[in-house]
């Protein structure tokens, strides 16, 4: 009896006599044409700019200028601690907007409804000119004084910032909270545990996969935002640049300056928003996806293999 190779299948060698398929690209002129119109839009961007009438000298000579460091350093602490009060504050609405209780969520509907129905800078000078409505700030025996003196340009920007941030984490929070199967939750208080511990121990984890990637863009938009509080009386990057443009004579170019600057902390953000989404990813996916450093030496290896075969 003849055994027969059930693992034998169809050879890659064509048969004796028969002409080798010949694969012809396709060819998409299409590609080429938006490229070299892509190239020809840019360049004319980049020429109209170097002929214009802009002392681009100016930019180096203040790019590390003390005021605009300082400036820096505001804007990132800024961005800290409004969003840390946003984070805080969207956790807490979350969790009361899926209250069972109706008083909480109503409450919590409505601040969401209010802050993200009102400007950023309009909120800003509401909180600049509440004096005129509360006069004092009467705290008993800890704190009393005027309403003028308590609300400084910095609590007035994380006032602004934080409360206004907190509607739009709340939002984000309870979506990711909603992300987590109803199971996980009836399986921990199966278990015995707390409506609170499961929160923090099975539905938070397992939510922060669907709540990084929109809170890191938070973040970025925040770092933008900060600009605005320039308007109530607050220095930071870009009413840096605003004084030193008036002083020097070159305010144009101090707006490029502070563009620069905002697109170096954007970028580095980027970057960690990258990895920490690829840290909490590591649940939902077998096979993390490459980080850039990892494609870039894939590359040159095989770069250098092929180098190396030609």
């Amino acid at each position: 009896m003849t055994d027969i190779d059930k693992t034998a299948g169809p050879k890659d060698t064509p048969p004796a006599g028969a002409e080798a398929i010949k694969a012809i690209p396709v060819r998409h002129y299409g590609r080429y044409v938006t490229a070299v119109i892509a190239i020809a839009v840019l360049f004319a961007i980049i020429y109209a700019f170097a002929q214009g009438k802009i002392n681009w000298h100016a930019v180096p000579d203040y790019f590390f200028d003390d005021r605009i460091m300082t400036g820096v350093g505001k804007t990132l602490l800024l961005t800290v601690l409004s969003m840390l009060i946003g984070i805080v504050g969207g956790i807490v609405l979350a969790v009361m907007r899926l209250s069972k209780n109706p008083v909480t969520s109503a409450i919590a509907w409505f601040y969401i409804w209010f802050f993200r129905g009102t400007p950023v800078l309009v909120q800003l000078f509401l909180w600049f000119n509440l004096g005129l409505v509360f006069e004092y700030i009467n705290l008993m025996p800890i704190y009393k004084d005027y309403w003028s003196s308590f609300m400084t340009p910095l609590l007035t920007a994380l006032l602004g910032l934080g409360l206004n941030e907190a509607a739009y984490m709340a939002e984000i929070c309870r979506a990711g909270l909603l992300a987590v199967d109803e199971g996980q939750t009836e399986a921990a208080h199966a278990l015995g545990m707390s409506h609170g511990k499961t929160l923090r121990r099975v539905v938070i984890p397992q939510a922060m996969r669907v709540i990084v990637p929109p809170t890191g863009n938070e973040v970025i938009n925040m770092l933008k935002t900060t600009s605005l509080v320039a308007a109530v009386q607050f220095s930071e990057l870009f009413r840096y640049a605003q004084d030193i443009g008036q002083n020097s004579g070159a305010p144009v170019e101090m707006y490029f300056l502070a563009a620069a600057w905002y697109l170096i902390m954007t970028s580095v953000l980027s970057v960690g928003q990258y990895y920490l989404e690829r840290y909490y990813a590591r649940g939902s996916s077998r096979t993390l996806p490459p980080t850039p450093w990892q494609k870039v030496k894939k590359n040159l290896t095989t770069f250098s293999s092929r180098k190396a075969t030609a």
